[in-house]
């Protein structure tokens, strides 16, 4: 068998490990976490928005890291580290500690070990780089699906400290040793052992118009993914739906976008790129525009869908096109900035809706603004030329 689905494997389950970088880990000790601190939620909200916004930084130095290190050496530290600032955030009771550790788990987690997965398993595939792409976002969304309810019984069991004191042992004593064990950097290409370079220069890529619309692109879907995700039962709330249904349209739209993952990976290798971007991108402009609209069950779940096959599709993009446009020269530098423009976009997300709901007293404005620009981003993605 080849090697590279092992590295596909662990590159997966690394990702996961960001769980506590990311917003949906951190929702999961929210609410324990204000009140073992005596927070409010606008203070809460505000070190989470400048946690995400500098952790955001760590995106490119890591990709650069990568390249020039190696994908095992910068994983397995990226492992321990993260594991050691869980496990000061689990034992801390001072609150400056606890924004540096948010911080920290943000910039390690959600950016560099973010970059470092995804780098990894480009890296080690390039023809069938697509359907690498559909079975690592597959594994990476079954492992989410099994580690968050996990995660959020052990904290309503043992309290949130004691979980993420085992979250934070599982990162060192598990994932760390494991990346170790399994992670190789990826043999070269043909071209390489011919001298030849195999993919174009960092600055190079930054100067095509493919780099900045498939970032944008991704940048959006993570705008609007993380906004929603944030405030979704209080948007299902205003178009008169209980609790019980946004859960219902949560387990839709994650197995739907599961399945999307894996038929993403298959659509790739029978279309060009650029035109599954732009399905995935229309696709979620439909379901914003008609977002203000669900009155009926049927219009909700038929929203739910929507979504999950939006987030399937531009997800399995997102994987595979970095290193398919642009080789693996300097992949883990042209990851690290994408990576960058979604984190940061995935911090104002949340801001925009809460203002527009603040100010106007609805959600619905604001749908219909990201719809427009989403879908120009979507047309964009269609017509763009690549880089030969």
């Amino acid at each position: 068998m080849y090697r590279g689905w092992v590295v596909l494997g662990m590159a997966a389950l690394a990702m996961v490990g960001t769980l506590p970088g990311r917003t949906q880990g951190l929702g999961l000790v929210t609410e324990p976490l204000l009140r073992d601190f005596g927070l409010d939620r606008v203070s809460y909200a505000t070190i989470n928005l400048w946690a995400t916004l500098i952790g955001a930084g760590f995106n490119v130095p890591c990709g650069h890291l990568v390249d020039r290190w190696g994908a095992r050496t910068v994983m397995t530290g990226l492992l321990v580290l993260l594991g050691l600032t869980v496990l000061a955030m689990a034992g801390t009771g001072s609150l400056a500690v606890l924004a540096v550790a948010i911080t920290l788990t943000r910039g390690l987690g959600q950016s560099a070990l973010s970059v470092v997965s995804l780098a990894l398993a480009g890296k080690w595939f390039a023809r069938r780089i697509n359907l690498a792409m559909g079975v690592y976002a597959l594994l990476v969304g079954m492992g989410f699906i099994a580690a968050f309810p996990s995660v959020g019984q052990a904290i309503l069991k043992y309290g949130w400290r004691a979980a993420w004191l085992g979250v934070g042992v599982a990162l060192v004593a598990v994932f760390a040793p494991l990346a170790w064990a399994i992670v190789r950097e990826a043999p070269p290409t043909e071209e390489e052992v011919a001298g030849a370079a195999d993919g174009m220069p960092f600055r190079d890529a930054l100067r095509t118009p493919a780099f900045w619309v498939f970032g944008l692109a991704s940048a959006m879907f993570g705008l609007v993914y993380s906004g929603i995700a944030l405030f979704n039962q209080s948007i299902l709330e205003q178009r008169g739906f209980d609790a019980n249904v946004y859960q219902m349209v949560l387990v839709v739209s994650t197995l739907l976008g599961l399945l999307a993952n894996f038929g993403g990976g298959w659509l790739a290798m029978r279309w060009p790129i650029q035109r599954l971007m732009g399905l995935g991108m229309a696709v979620l402009a439909g379901a914003l525009v008609a977002l203000p609209l669900v009155t009926t069950m049927t219009g909700v779940m038929g929203y739910g869908v929507a979504m999950g096959v939006a987030g399937g599709v531009v997800t399995v993009v997102f994987f595979s096109v970095w290193s398919q446009v642009f080789g693996r020269l300097e992949l883990g530098r042209i990851q690290g900035a994408a990576q960058m423009m979604t984190v940061v976009a995935s911090a104002v997300g949340p801001v925009l809706l809460a203002s527009t709901l603040e100010r106007t007293g609805s959600y619905d404005l604001m749908f219909w603004v990201l719809a427009g620009l989403t879908a120009g981003l979507g047309l964009a993605c269609w017509r763009v030329r690549m880089p030969v």
